[in-house]
């Protein structure tokens, strides 16, 4: 008998390896061996969030790959977070930005509660409240494209 704890761990160990030497995998992605407890904080996927119905209350959360400030977009910070399934897009406006500055700039693996907005295909989370899990990734190295 095999303890599966054993091969997800192993799995884990190369999955880091891969983020240090090339900064990505070609493996399972690092969120599919975390989906498990996830699901126990209630967390959907981005396949769950681009399916939800515009105005649902909501909890997501993925691997911080893009942080933006766009000058034109007056109070609001995009923030592009990945899972195994895909990506879910956040609004974040200032006042919650100001009051989470921590968990806004400093998550690798960030989650957020929050708003579904549809328009057509274009689904976006309005972020409500953000949560920090990087401690999650363990010694996963992530990295994100912040432009201000």
């Amino acid at each position: 008998m095999h303890d599966d704890r054993f091969w997800i761990a192993r799995e884990g160990d190369n999955i880091v390896g891969d983020y240090e030497t090339t900064g990505l995998t070609l493996r399972r992605h690092p969120l599919a061996l975390l989906r498990g407890r996830l699901k126990k904080r209630r967390i959907h996927t981005a396949s769950e969030v681009a399916e939800s119905r515009h105005g649902q209350f909501i909890r997501a959360a993925g691997i911080v790959t893009c942080r933006q400030r766009p000058a034109t977009a007056s109070g609001v910070i995009f923030v592009t977070l990945e899972d195994e399934t895909g990506y879910v897009n956040l609004i974040v406006w200032n006042d919650l930005a100001d009051r989470q500055r921590r968990e806004l700039l400093g998550s690798r693996l960030l989650a957020v509660s929050g708003e579904v907005q549809r328009e057509g295909r274009v689904v976006h989370v309005l972020a409500r409240r953000l949560e920090d899990l990087s401690a999650l990734l363990g010694r996963l190295a992530t990295t994100s494209h912040d432009f201000h």
